[in-house]
């Protein structure tokens, strides 16, 4: 049954929300069209005995068009909704993802965002539970991919510049290198390139991508109850505060990246001192 409801009457954030991003080229055509055709499809809403009697379960982006063109018009802001009744806050949260998933408007980023968020706001003991629980629908091989974007996210959230536009390729080319081992390399190379475009963010990884496509290899095979050497190998260094070296594979060898304030021409010099006296 469809109801009229006051859009103050709607909690927006009762439910953790998997849309972490309004693009508002999008939400502006959305409004646009609200505004000359009427609101074509409800949002789907539950009773709920929190400050607001009812909690938004899915529609954000029409609820928030609906919002604005109240405001633009000095009219009261009302909404269509249907009003369920999940009998779990799961089942609520099932819904509001599949609905937007068929929708097809979120990014392999929020799909796997939501997931976290919900594993660390305690709605799920564990990752692989909140994924199988809000794509129940999902074959195995889906849930193995979501599973690895929300293990970008574990690691990576606050440091990619507007995740969004992130596919879900790039995320399983990080997922890949953070289960080699390669986590504190890519978030030292994160925070070298805060701020900049995912597309420079993107190319700076390539060297860690490359190493993981071409692990370094002994010539001789070590014996089986030969010890490694402990913390091997170093892929960052931080000798002292204001400086950090980061080892990085190259096509034709390797390089050794210096940065920080401390990564002066002196130094500089120092280390090529030092290369001269080690290699003569």
């Amino acid at each position: 049954m469809l109801h009229r409801l006051l859009i103050d009457q709607i909690d927006t954030n009762a439910l953790p929300r998997d849309r972490t991003h309004l693009d508002a080229a999008a939400l502006n055509e959305l409004q646009t069209s609200i505004a000359q055709n009427g609101l074509r499809m409800p949002i789907e809403v539950f009773a709920t005995t929190g400050p607001r009697p009812y909690a938004l379960i899915s529609g954000l982006r029409r609820l928030t068009a609906v919002t604005n063109i109240a405001q633009l018009r000095g009219q009261p802001a009302e909404i269509d909704a249907f009003i369920r009744t999940p009998k779990t806050l799961a089942e609520a949260l099932t819904a509001m993802v599949e609905e937007n998933d068929i929708r097809q408007n979120l990014s392999p980023w929020e799909r796997a965002h939501i997931i976290t968020t919900l594993r660390d706001n305690g709605e799920f003991e564990t990752l692989d539970a909140a994924t199988q629980a809000l794509y129940p629908h999902a074959d195995k091989s889906r849930r193995q991919r979501l599973r690895a974007c929300a293990l970008v996210v574990e690691d990576l959230d606050g440091l990619l510049t507007t995740p969004e536009a992130w596919s879900e390729r790039q995320l399983l080319r990080l997922a890949a290198a953070l289960r080699a081992d390669f986590t504190p390399l890519i978030i030292a190379t994160l925070q070298a390139n805060t701020g900049k475009s995912p597309a420079a963010q993107w190319h700076a990884l390539q060297p860690i991508f490359l190493e993981l496509a071409q692990p370094e290899t002994n010539q001789s095979t070590p014996q089986p109850d030969t010890p490694q050497p402990p913390g091997r190998p170093r892929r960052t260094l931080a000798p002292r505060q204001g400086l950090l070296i980061r080892r990085e594979r190259t096509p034709t060898g390797w390089l050794l990246r210096f940065t920080g304030p401390e990564a002066t021409g002196m130094l500089m010099e120092d280390v090529m001192d030092e290369v001269e006296r080690r290699f003569g």
